[in-house]
C-alpha cells in the first residue's frame, strides 16, 4: 500500500510541474500575443534612429546575451571585431512578475531575403527568431548612435551603439506562423555593456583569439502603419 501511495504522490507531483510548465508557456504566449495585437509606446528616439513616419511598434523583448569578437589582422597589428560582433542573445517579456522567453537572437544565413536586402548577401546576417512559432526575420543595421549621446533611449556610456535596423528577409515557422514576420524595422536601444575590450588584442600574436562580452538591450519591432 505505501509502494502503491508514493506512485500517486509522485505522479500528482509530475502532473503539477507539468502543468505549471503549460500555464507559463500559455502565458508567455498570450503575453506575445497581446503585445502583437496593441500599439506600444517606444522612448523618443534622435531622427538618425527612428523608423520612418507611419512606423508603429508592437513588440518589446528584452536581451539579455552576448556580444562575440574575433582578433584579426589590421594595419601591421591586429583588432577586434567590433564592425562584425557575433550576437547571443535571448529576449524576453515579464508575465506575471516571471521572465518568459520569446524570441532568440543570433546570426544566420538570410534564406529568404527581400528588396532591401544586399546583392551579394553576406555569410550571415541578424537574426531574431521567434520562441512560440519560429518565424523569423532578418535585418542589417541602417543607422546608429554611439552609446551615452541620448540620455533618453542610449544613456549608457561604453556600451555597445543603438540602432536602427531594417529588415532584410523574413520567413513564416514552418506551420505557418506569422509572428514576426510583419516587422519592417527593429531598434536596439538601452544598450548595457557588449563593447569590445580594449585590451587583449593589439599585435599579431593575439590574432585568433576571441571573446564573449555579456550585454543587455531592448529591442523594439516596428510593422508599417497600414
Amino acid at each position: 500500500m505505501r509502494y502503491t501511495t508514493d506512485q500517486t504522490t509522485n505522479r500528482s507531483v509530475r502532473l503539477r510541474k507539468l502543468f505549471t510548465a503549460a500555464l507559463a508557456i500559455g502565458c508567455g504566449l498570450s503575453a506575445a500575443t497581446h503585445a502583437a495585437a496593441q500599439s506600444l509606446t517606444p522612448p523618443t528616439t534622435p531622427t538618425l534612429i527612428t523608423p520612418p513616419v507611419g512606423s508603429v511598434a508592437f513588440l518589446l523583448g528584452r536581451a539579455q546575451g552576448t556580444q562575440g569578437y574575433v582578433c584579426l589582422p589590421k594595419d601591421g597589428g591586429a583588432s577586434w571585431t567590433v564592425n562584425n560582433a557575433r550576437p547571443e542573445a535571448t529576449l524576453f517579456q515579464t508575465v506575471f512578475g516571471q521572465d518568459v522567453q520569446i524570441i532568440t537572437h543570433f546570426l544566420s544565413p538570410n534564406t529568404n531575403p527581400n528588396k532591401f536586402a544586399p546583392d551579394p548577401l553576406p555569410f550571415a546576417n541578424a537574426t531574431w527568431q521567434s520562441s512560440f512559432d519560429t518565424s523569423k526575420v532578418w535585418a542589417q543595421t541602417q543607422q546608429f548612435i554611439k552609446a551615452g549621446t541620448d540620455q533618453n533611449s542610449c544613456p549608457n556610456s561604453g556600451s555597445i551603439a543603438c540602432l536602427l535596423l531594417q529588415v532584410i528577409g523574413s520567413l513564416p515557422g514552418p506551420t505557418g506562423g506569422k509572428s514576426l514576420t510583419k516587422t519592417t524595422y527593429i531598434q536596439r536601444l538601452n544598450t548595457n555593456g557588449g563593447s569590445a575590450p580594449d585590451e587583449g588584442c593589439a599585435t599579431t600574436a593575439d590574432v585568433g583569439k576571441q571573446t564573449l562580452v555579456p550585454y543587455t538591450a531592448d529591442y523594439w519591432f516596428f510593422r508599417g502603419g497600414n
